[in-house]
């Protein structure tokens, strides 16, 4: 059980992969073939009850602004005045109404699903967590009792041995707290899949939320949430306030041991660090791996990857020195915690004060049956995606993607092979990685089989343990296996796309194939500003900082020559500089590092999208639609794909955590950098979108 991780938009990185690995997990699942819709139970879909989406028009640029000094504002400014962040979000924009739309979708399947009393598969499935999910009075008559004995296991520790034996067997359910834990492919040997435990634990997002002076109020309101779920789980307020107290100290002293989100995200290396069983259990002499792995039902490998070795040194020492009751009151807390979305209505709200009103800035929660579909996606996403296709993804969108996948491979061919910065030997490797690349459209070529997991009508939260667990294990039986190059990291049904280095591929999800990313019937400018960037940066992640240290059949190596590897720094660093000298709220600047890899992955992403819809276009005339020029078209196109705003706590939660700039850097980051931009609309040398010679960064 976990709480739903942020999305990331635009990229899955290997750090965010490993990060949530311990979330849903299993043995590994029999596949089915999908290369028909006709594979999922039939789902009818009433098209009148979707809402619309959020295209480009040219009705919505604001004339009072010139593109060469506020081009966001000049794109974006106008749409966004008219359409305030709702309530139960903390963001509004493109991503989000597709968002909407999908969910819209969902619905009408998750409906269909529950009223169907005879479903087998994954129809049974998805219809059985609606149902119970959508049961509010039975959830809230079940109360807390769900969790019961899981509560007991933890009331009866009695030392530090015992507690190690408690965090064994909950992660063998798949509720782990304390650290991730699970399959990826070996950065050595990416065909062979490695487990890999890395660091875990907090409740806030970030190290710096514990030590940080800014985030102090944040760190207050947290240490009252723990006190308030401590109080509704059973204990006395009293007790619940001195508790809360001990679990802030202990989550403070794992900080303290922890890798920073910058740290994580800029230095992929952290997560790999191959050890013996043997070696592990000698580094933690009160944890035994040993031990864990047998819990887990894997067999005992001859390695794993014990990531960030020095936090699980401290969690070793904490076994020994932290008195067990501050441990129970820490597991106490985070089980509840964990669960109590599914649980009756005090536990969801105080879930929402906290994580949603106080730290985002979320005015009201989402309606229930957004919530319900939420849970589905993160306990059976798949299983809702088999049917989703069914009725969201026509076959000609899938073909003109193809199209538009192979326009971008080329395009960004024939920059790699003209680099003027990269040597001859390792623009061979460049060139070799871009040979390797595998595009993935639309949803996967097979699906997972969920033979095994057995849902009610009985219990929302009893499914939910039930699937969490079944998806643990399934995970787990992928350690010491060859990697299955067909499964997906994303649902068909999930706007975002995302590339993986240890597989060298490019993903893009059925759900953000639409306006304004993508629409069929819409002209070569406004899909190339839009899809098209995308799939440009999808595969320029294949070379941004983290991703050039990955080979073309993604292992992790080095082939650049050490000359290259200076030449390519430098270019990075006048990147992060232009990041790091946005000021996105008064006093509060983003940070260069952080979103670094983004930042790459937009800048080459959007170059080479733009070559390759000049050569898609070449002898063929200027269409001049609505008075805008093909190549204003591909940049406001490209605008109206950031067109987003936040609320104060949310922005103030990303400029800190989140590896994506804001929307509104990235809709001018990588344009001010682009001379086409500047002759597009006709600006000045001196206007703030124009990057001069001196300072305009050309990198991939």
């Amino acid at each position: 059980m976990s709480r739903k991780p942020q999305v990331l938009l635009l990229s899955l990185s290997i750090v965010a992969a490993l990060a949530a690995c311990n979330r849903d997990g299993a043995k590994p699942a029999a596949t089915t073939d999908a290369g028909t819709h006709d594979a999922a139970p039939k789902i009818t879909l009433d098209e009148t009850k979707l809402p619309g989406v959020n295209a480009f028009a040219a009705a919505d640029i604001d004339a009072s602004k010139n593109a060469c000094v506020e081009f966001d504002d000049y794109v974006n400014g106008k749409w966004l005045a008219a359409h305030p962040i709702p309530g139960d979000r903390t963001s509004w924009g493109a991503f989000e109404m597709l968002d909407e739309r999908s969910n819209a979708v969902q619905r009408q399947i998750a409906e269909q699903s529950a009223a169907d009393t005879n479903a087998t598969g994954v129809k049974k499935i998805v219809g059985d967590l609606w149902a119970t999910g959508m049961d509010e009075a039975k959830v809230n008559a079940q109360g807390i009792k769900p969790l019961e004995s899981r509560l007991a296991e933890i009331d009866a520790l009695a030392d530090g041995k015992s507690v190690a034996q408690y965090l064994r067997t909950s992660a063998a359910k798949g509720e782990g707290v304390l650290f991730g834990f699970g399959p990826e492919a070996d950065f050595k040997n990416s065909s062979m899949t490695l487990a890999y435990a890395s660091q875990g634990g907090l409740g806030l997002p970030d190290t710096e939320y514990y030590f940080n002076a800014k985030h102090a109020d944040k760190l207050k309101a947290y240490e009252a949430h723990v006190a308030k779920v401590l109080e509704l789980s059973g204990v006395p307020a009293a007790d619940a306030a001195k508790q809360a107290k001990d679990v802030v100290a202990f989550e403070s002293r794992l900080a303290k041991h922890s890798k920073s989100r910058v740290d994580l995200q800029r230095d992929v290396s952290l997560y790999y660090n191959p050890v013996s069983i043997a070696d592990a259990d000698k580094l933690t002499p009160n944890f035994s791996w040993t031990e864990f792995f047998k819990a887990q039902g894997v067999e005992t490998p001859k390695m794993f990857s014990l990531a960030m070795p020095a936090f699980h040194q401290e969690v070793d020492k904490m076994l020994a020195d932290v008195p067990v009751d501050q441990w129970k009151s820490y597991l106490r807390f985070h089980t509840v915690d964990s669960a109590s979305p599914y649980l009756s209505e005090a536990f969801v709200q105080e879930n929402y004060n906290f994580y949603n009103k106080t730290m985002r800035g979320q005015k009201e929660m989402k309606e229930r049956w957004k919530r319900v579909l939420d849970t589905i996606e993160g306990q059976s996403g798949e299983a809702l995606g088999q049917m989703y296709v069914q009725v969201a993804f026509p076959p000609e969108s899938k073909a003109r993607m193809e199209t538009l996948v192979q326009n971008l491979r080329d395009a960004l061919k024939v920059r790699l092979e003209n680099l003027a910065w990269m040597s001859p030997e390792t623009k061979k490797k460049a060139m070799e990685k871009w040979a390797a690349f595998t595009p993935k459209i639309g949803y996967p070529d097979k699906w997972r089989s969920w033979d095994g997991l057995d849902t009610s009508r009985d219990s929302y939260i009893g499914n939910v343990l039930a699937a969490n667990e079944f998806n643990y294990k399934w995970q787990m039986g992928k350690i010491g296996k060859p990697v299955d190059k067909t499964e997906w990291g994303m649902s068909p049904q999930t706007v975002n796309a995302y590339y993986n280095p240890l597989q060298n591929e490019v993903v893009f999800p059925a759900a953000i194939l639409q306006p304004p990313f993508f629409d069929a019937k819409a002209d070569d400018a406004l899909n190339y500003g839009g899809i098209g960037a995308v799939i440009g940066h999808e595969m320029i992640h294949g070379y941004d900082d983290q991703g050039s240290r990955f080979g073309p059949g993604g292992n992790f190596e080095n082939w650049w020559t050490e000359s290259d590897s200076k030449g390519f720094s430098g270019l990075t660093g006048q990147l992060i500089q232009q990041f790091d000298e946005y000021e996105a709220v008064p006093g509060k600047n983003v940070s260069g590092k952080l979103t670094l890899g983004e930042n790459i992955a937009d800048l080459g992403g959007l170059n080479v999208a733009y070559a390759a819809m000049h050569k898609a276009a070449a002898g063929k005339p200027d269409p001049k639609i609505d008075g805008l020029s093909r190549d204003q078209r591909f940049f406001l196109n490209f605008g109206t794909v950031w067109r987003r705003s936040f609320t104060p706590e949310e922005l103030d939660v990303r400029l800190a955590t989140d590896e994506h700039a804001p929307a509104n850097f990235r809709a001018i980051g990588a344009p001010s950098n682009m001379p086409e931009f500047a002759t597009a609309f006709s600006c000045k040398p001196t206007d703030p979108m124009v990057r001069g010679d001196g300072k305009r960064i050309v990198i991939w």
